[in-house]
């Protein structure tokens, strides 16, 4: 993917200036998640064209990761954020890089559930300086923190109202928004995350019975329900068994569910680096089901790798999983079924092979230019109307209006 369009939006003013975008995210690699995988992608994309400087900005709640370094031509800066311990992302440091006047272009928020964007948009308001964001809702494994999203999306409603773009992952997710932050007629288009993993090497294909449940180990995104179902799998499939893809604080107690179960043998908990994409690729291409039993995802990047690779997934008719399952995408099981439908499911689609053409699914080339085209509305006011050498992507636009709640 190359082009000339920032280059040509500002030629008259200053021709040897890139325009510089800095994607503010709480978290970055080595940590793993979806935003993160999806900040790796689409960043390393968009810094290979011409006129285009990409950073990433992002915290260290270790304080053992370098402050500043460069991946894959991307300039990461890291701030430390407190707690140690805790999801809060407490990080003044990002409010004094954002709002560095003559630095930065745009400051694009890549997710909305911390701290860390509300810190963004006022350094970037202050300063005068245009900001977008991609919301990249997500769950949580207390419920007290999910009852009080509604109450912060509508306090960062206003923040979000002044933004020059605001972009979703999935419909879903742009009308939740929509409605909870109270954005009345404002504008939010929906760019949805891709799945392009590499080829697996070797060449591989489905390991009998095997399930892949992939993402952090939390117990909002049902790895749990997975190992309940497991026993009811095996009873019509001998050979079943699962592995878990990730890391979290949920670990110990999958392990022990599992143990409870009698099918500590058949469980497997593991983790690939996130950038390791080729490892990615074989766990999945050697998949008979990939189960996405989680409570809430607004555009499982995981499920999209899944589906690139040519595997059928079983996930919860829910939230983002259940735009695909409509789709026809995804396999839907009721969120909250017995663990013995979920197994009914799982075992079906063991024997029906995906139908899905690859060609129908997003990409991290079609994300990337649909992005390319939000920064380029950004500038192109300011001389003549840009022109570009990407491949026409353009992203599609949510209802907006009063029904959604202004």
């Amino acid at each position: 993917m190359s082009g000339t369009m920032i280059a040509a939006s500002r030629a008259k003013d200053s021709p040897a200036t890139p325009f510089r975008v800095v994607m503010v995210c709480a978290r970055y690699l080595p940590d793993t998640g979806g935003v993160e995988t999806h900040v790796y992608e689409v960043g390393r994309r968009l810094s290979g064209l011409e006129g285009l400087d990409v950073t990433v900005l992002t915290t260290d709640r270790t304080r053992r990761l370098p402050r500043r370094e460069v991946l894959e031509g991307i300039t990461v800066l890291r701030v430390p954020a407190w707690p140690r311990g805790r999801d809060y992302y407490f990080a003044p440091g990002i409010a004094a890089v954002v709002g560095q006047r003559g630095r930065w272009d745009l400051v694009h928020c890549q997710g909305i559930h911390t701290a860390v964007p509300v810190l963004a948009m006022l350094a970037a308001r202050r300063a005068g300086i245009p900001y977008m964001v991609t919301f990249h809702t997500g769950g949580h494994s207390l419920g007290y923190r999910n009852a009080m999203r509604s109450a912060q999306w509508r306090l960062a409603g206003p923040l979000l109202r002044s933004a020059v773009s605001l972009v979703a992952v999935s419909r879903f997710e742009a009308e939740t928004l929509s409605m909870q932050a109270r954005l009345g007629s404002k504008p939010v288009a929906v760019i949805r995350n891709g799945g392009t993993l590499p080829p697996a090497l070797p060449v591989t294909g489905a390991v009998s019975g095997r399930i892949v449940s992939c993402g952090r180990l939390e117990r909002y995104k049902g790895h749990h329900r997975v190992i309940e179902a497991l026993p009811h799998v095996m009873r019509e499939v001998p050979d079943a068994h699962l592995i878990v893809l990730g890391r979290g604080p949920y670990g110990t107690r999958l392990r022990e569910l599992a143990r409870r179960l009698g099918v500590t043998d058949r469980v497997t908990i593991t983790h690939i680096p996130p950038a390791d994409r080729q490892a990615m690729a074989r766990a999945l291409a050697e998949s008979s089901v990939v189960a996405a039993l989680s409570e809430y995802e607004a555009h499982p990047v995981a499920v999209m790798e899944a589906l690139s690779v040519g595997r059928p997934v079983v996930g919860y008719d829910i939230a983002g999983i259940g735009e695909l399952v409509s789709a026809g995408w995804v396999r839907g099981v009721a969120a909250g079924a017995p663990a013995a439908s979920a197994a009914r499911s799982l075992v079906e689609a063991m024997s029906a092979p995906s139908q899905i053409d690859p060609a129908e699914l997003p990409t991290w080339d079609s994300c990337a230019s649909q992005l390319a085209q939000a920064y380029l509305a950004t500038v192109s006011h300011r001389g003549q109307p840009a022109t570009s050498n990407l491949p026409p992507a353009k992203a599609e636009l949510a209802p907006s209006g009063p029904e959604m709640g202004s």
